[in-house]
């Protein structure tokens, strides 16, 4: 897939215009009222793109859940413990959804994949409907991505818990920034090997 206008412009609505909004907002209304006005760029974005193309914007509503589950999160509140295992909380949410989904005909990953494909092309959706019936191998490399990022995130809560009530608050803020990137990092490093490895076996046959 290539990067288009409108895939940019996606990404930075509901990427960097909630955290843009939720910087800008948090010195003026707190936490609370921040995290309530980032959602208002992907809530806006949604209810656009349902309007233009009477279609659910899939990304915009996992960043929309991510903040509602923050604002869950703040408001069970917690001591200091509570607010270091917050972030990786949500994550670790998605982490869960992703491995559940792999239970479902389809897994979530499929259905990011083809709100970017919708964007591509105006035959998108129907090009991958047709890839998904039709090539035993995407579906093969969509539900092992959605099973390693599910995984990934996963571990990444359960590693942010077990250092959280096992080390001071000091260490683990020294120590969980490192896990975390790590983590990450080997995701998307995977992620790439494991694409460029697709694309080899797809030109080779």
């Amino acid at each position: 897939m290539k990067i288009k206008p409108g895939t940019l412009a996606e990404l930075a609505v509901n990427f960097l215009l909630p955290w843009l909004v939720y910087r800008w907002a948090q010195p003026h209304y707190g936490q609370a009222g921040a995290l309530y006005a980032s959602a208002i760029p992907p809530t806006a974005w949604s209810i656009v793109e349902f309007i233009r193309l009477r279609r659910v914007d899939v990304l915009s509503l996992f960043v929309l859940a991510g903040i509602v589950l923050s604002i869950l999160a703040m408001i069970l509140g917690g001591g200091s413990r509570a607010l270091l295992i917050r972030e990786s909380f949500v994550s670790g949410l998605f982490g869960v959804a992703f491995l559940l989904s792999l239970a479902l005909r389809r897994p979530l990953i499929f259905y990011l994949a083809r709100a970017t494909v919708a964007r591509q092309a105006e035959d998108g959706i129907a090009r991958l409907e047709q890839a998904w019936a039709e090539r035993p191998a995407l579906r093969r490399s969509l539900r092992m991505m959605t099973a390693a990022w599910g995984t990934g995130l996963t571990m990444e809560m359960l590693l942010r818990f077990w250092l959280v009530w096992h080390l001071s608050v000091e260490r683990v803020l020294v120590v969980s920034p490192f896990v975390s990137y790590a983590i990450y990092g080997a995701l998307m490093l995977w992620t790439l090997w494991y694409r460029r490895r697709l694309r080899a076996g797809a030109q080779a046959a």
